[in-house]
C-alpha cells in the first residue's frame, strides 16, 4: 500500500513539473492534469451556461455575453438601441491611450464597479468571466491561469499568464472611437471611468480583438453571429451611461442585429 501511494505521488509531481516546463511561467499554479494550449473546441453559440444576457446585466458585473434569442427580448433590445443618439465621427487628432488613464487602473473616480477594490481592472474582468481560476501564490488578485468561454468566437480558451495576450480585454466602445465621438472634450476622470468600467469591458480572444481595432459595429461585429444582438445591446448600454453617440451607420447595424 505504501509503495503504491509513493508511486502515485511521484507521478503527480512529474506531471506538475512537466506542466510548469511547458508554460514557462513560474507564477503558474495549475491543478494536476490541467490542459494547456491556446484553445479548445468551440462552445455552441459561445454560451457556457454562466453567461448572462446584457438585458439582465445593466452594470456589467455579471459574466459573459449570452445570446438574445426570444422575440420579446429582441424587441426590448431594439427599444434600447433606438434611444442611442447619432453624430458623425470626428477627427482622431490628439488621441492617446494615456488620455484615458494608465491601463487597468483601480482608482477610476466615478460610478465604476470594482474600482478601489485593491485589484486592477484586467484581473477583475478575468475573475468575472473566467472559470477554473488559479491565482499567483500569496495573491487573491493576480490570476495566472483560467478557462474562458469567449463570446466573440465561441471558443473555449485555456489560458496561462505566460501567454498573456492570448486573452485581451475588449473595450466594447473602443477608446479611440470614444475620443472621436466626444470624449476628447470630457474631463479626464470621465475618460478614466469608461476605460475601466466593466460595462464596457469583455475578456475575449486576443487576435479577434486585434482585428476589431477601433471599429464601430458597422465595420466590425463578433464572428459568433449568435451574440451579435447582445453585442449591439452592450454598445447601446455604454452609449446611454456615458451619453456618447454612435454613427448613423453603427446604429442601423445595431438595430439590424436584433431584427430591426
Amino acid at each position: 500500500m505504501r509503495r503504491t501511494r509513493r508511486t502515485a505521488l511521484t507521478g503527480s509531481a512529474a506531471l506538475l513539473g512537466a506542466t510548469l516546463l511547458v508554460t514557462g511561467c513560474k507564477d503558474v499554479d495549475l491543478p494536476e492534469g490541467a490542459p494547456t494550449g491556446p484553445a479548445g473546441p468551440a462552445a455552441p453559440g459561445g454560451d457556457d451556461g454562466r453567461a448572462v444576457s446584457p438585458l439582465d446585466n445593466p452594470d456589467g458585473t455579471k459574466p459573459g455575453l449570452a445570446a438574445i434569442t426570444s422575440d420579446a427580448d429582441k424587441a426590448k433590445a431594439r427599444t434600447l438601441i433606438q434611444k442611442v443618439t447619432t453624430k458623425g465621427r470626428g477627427p482622431k487628432t490628439g488621441y492617446d491611450r494615456d488620455e484615458f488613464g494608465y491601463a487597468w487602473m483601480d482608482n477610476a473616480p466615478g460610478d465604476v464597479p470594482y474600482a478601489h477594490n485593491g485589484c486592477d481592472s484586467r484581473n477583475d474582468l478575468l475573475k468575472r468571466d473566467g472559470e477554473k481560476i488559479r491565482y499567483r501564490g500569496g495573491s487573491d488578485c493576480v490570476i495566472v491561469s483560467l478557462t474562458l468561454r469567449d463570446p466573440y468566437t465561441g471558443k473555449t480558451i485555456v489560458w496561462t499568464k505566460s501567454n498573456a495576450t492570448e486573452i485581451q480585454i475588449d473595450h466594447v466602445m473602443p477608446l479611440s472611437y470614444d475620443w472621436q465621438m466626444g470624449a476628447a472634450h470630457w474631463a479626464k476622470g470621465k475618460r478614466q471611468d469608461i476605460a475601466n468600467d466593466p460595462l464596457n469591458l469583455i475578456p475575449v480572444d486576443g487576435p479577434t480583438n486585434g482585428a476589431k481595432s477601433d471599429s464601430g459595429p458597422a465595420s466590425w461585429l463578433p464572428p459568433n453571429k449568435a451574440v451579435r444582438c447582445s453585442y449591439a445591446v452592450r454598445v447601446a448600454q455604454v452609449s446611454a451611461k456615458y451619453d456618447l453617440p454612435v454613427t448613423k451607420a453603427d446604429k442601423e447595424t445595431m438595430l439590424d442585429q436584433c431584427g430591426g
